[in-house]
């Protein structure tokens, strides 16, 4: 039986019962897949969270995670889990830890694969938004159900290893960005406040940033210059990055 939500069909969320039958059928041993959605809007960074529905974990956050089908490839699993609980099909994940801990999961074993993502918040809007589905600081994040809080804490870890080493950052600035923007961005991600100077020091060595001669228009500070990002030039070096030592 399915359901509508926000004028769209949606799969029902499994009862516990239901889980436990089909790791009970899968030779007692169930995989799974957790989607951390790590969003960055206003400045912050944020992850997507639902509430969920099984009673020993009663208003307790989650993250988004299903059983994988008998015949369905893990990357398969993890982009229809998004699109049954958030709507969005134009999302890249990334597969980052698997967690098996022998009681990770109240309806038996279940290994989980967590998959990760880091989008701009404002240029993916949540189409569905049952169990109270929406966006949480990361600085708020505590107690999740399950062990999600693990799951959590590791791809949190595995981003801020991330963006210093690759410079997939650039995907949630405007095309036209300050090098406040982009400090901005990286201590929201970093968790941490930077010397101005030497992190645009550091940028420039790295010598990725067009200067397009432009200006801020209408900013409550003092206009900075605008630059964009040589993605061009990233290619055909990329074998070079050697990432930001913050």
């Amino acid at each position: 039986m399915t359901t509508v939500a926000n004028g769209k069909m949606t799969k029902p969320v499994k009862s516990l019962m239901a889980i436990q039958s089909e790791v009970q059928s899968s030779n007692r041993i169930a995989l799974s897949v957790d989607c951390v959605i790590f969003g960055f809007d206003e400045n912050k960074l944020k992850v997507l969270l639902i509430r969920s529905d099984l009673k020993k974990y009663q208003s307790k956050w989650s993250l988004l995670g299903d059983l994988v089908g008998q015949h369905e490839d893990l990357d398969a699993a993890a982009y229809r889990i998004l699109k049954q609980r958030t709507g969005l099909d134009d999302v890249y994940l990334e597969q980052v830890h698997s967690f098996g801990s022998v009681s990770r999961h109240p309806a038996g074993r279940v290994v989980t694969v967590a998959y990760c993502s880091l989008i701009n918040v404002r240029h993916h809007k949540l189409k569905i938004l049952d169990n109270e589905l929406h966006w949480h600081d990361v600085q708020s994040v505590t107690d999740l159900a399950f062990d999600h809080q693990q799951i959590f804490n590791a791809c949190y870890q595995w981003l801020q290893k991330r963006i210093q080493e690759h410079p997939l950052g650039f995907n949630l600035l405007p095309k036209k960005f300050s090098l406040r923007d982009l400090q901005n961005l990286y201590e929201a991600i970093l968790d941490t406040k930077m010397d101005r100077r030497n992190f645009r020091k550091k940028f420039f060595a790295m010598d990725f940033l067009i200067d397009i001669d432009e200006m801020e228009q209408d900013v409550p500070h003092r206009p900075g210059k605008l630059y964009k990002f040589n993605y061009d030039k990233y290619e055909k070096k990329k074998k070079k990055w050697v990432g930001i030592d913050f």
